[in-house]
């Protein structure tokens, strides 16, 4: 992972490899366990850079879907989630107070900055690893949303009652979708039940806990994740039940998207992503 470079001067001490001991000179969002100077706004970010980032990825298959109605309905599903992230960003703007909106938020941070988690960076792959991670995805989305659309915070508690809706008819269509492949040829659940064991290691940062949760509780932004993971679990085992499909047993799980720690993938995403709007700085479309 490509961390930014960093001097250091004659007064700062290095180890007898040369390594600066230093903290890193961009912000980690998130410690596990260290309170942050603003939960709600770290919160408002994971939120939306998890729509945007996997509303991104969903857009590179415009034109390339499997079947044309299947083509025009994944960029559906992209413009929803674009359009949870943009109300959400917005909102982190607003609850940041630094004069930053939906669009800088979107455009002028750095991957560092991105507090989305890894599952929704993952590269597209064929068609089938699309839809298990929209799966695996959409199942976490809808019962959060679910939760979130009876909390204390009445803008969040908004946002979260419309997303709901759009996001049960996602969880539809990508659920049949796992049916379909898992239960279909020879091939197609081959394929389907590799693309379950490669990503299975990104969902377990779904569900963790940190600081940053804690602190938004006493906000009203209260999310019980342990009911959210029983739920989650049973929602794929019945799919995943009904697909042929085998849920994977391993217990290690891959983390650190939340604070800001990254794959390379997430980096080429941003580069063409935010091209256009840093190449012309200030512009009205």
């Amino acid at each position: 992972m490509a961390h930014p470079d960093e001097g250091h001067g004659a007064d700062e001490p290095v180890t007898a490899r040369g390594v600066v001991n230093k903290a890193p000179a961009y912000a980690i969002g998130a410690p596990r366990q260290r309170p942050v100077e603003n939960p709600l706004f770290e919160y408002l970010l994971r939120l939306g850079d998890d729509r945007l980032i996997l509303g991104h990825r969903l857009s590179e298959w415009c034109g390339h879907g499997p079947q044309l109605e299947e083509d025009i309905a994944l960029a559906n599903v992209a413009l929803d989630l674009v359009g949870h992230a943009s109300a959400l960003l917005a909102l982190a703007g607003e609850v940041e107070g630094a004069g930053r909106d939906e669009d800088a938020l979107a455009y002028f941070r750095d991957g560092v900055a991105f507090r989305n988690c890894l599952l929704v960076e993952q590269p597209n792959g064929h068609f089938g690893d699309t839809i298990v991670r929209q799966f695996f995805f959409d199942a976490w989305s809808v019962l959060l949303w679910d939760q979130l659309a009876r909390c204390g915070h009445a803008a969040l508690q908004a946002i979260a009652a419309k997303a709901l809706k759009e996001d049960k008819y996602h969880l539809r269509h990508s659920s049949e979708w796992v049916v379909r492949l898992g239960d279909g040829t020879e091939e197609s659940h081959a394929k389907v039940q590799g693309s379950v064991d490669r990503l299975w290691r990104f969902t377990g940062e779904l569900f963790d806990r940190d600081a940053v949760d804690e602190a938004v509780a006493s906000l009203g932004v209260v999310v019980d994740h342990d009911a959210l993971r029983a739920l989650w679990d049973g929602l794929v085992r019945d799919v995943f039940a009904r697909a042929t499909l085998t849920v994977p047993t391993a217990d290690g799980m891959q983390r650190g998207g939340r604070r800001g720690f990254h794959g390379e993938a997430l980096g080429h995403l941003l580069a063409t992503m935010q091209s256009v709007a840093r190449a012309h700085p200030g512009a009205r479309w």
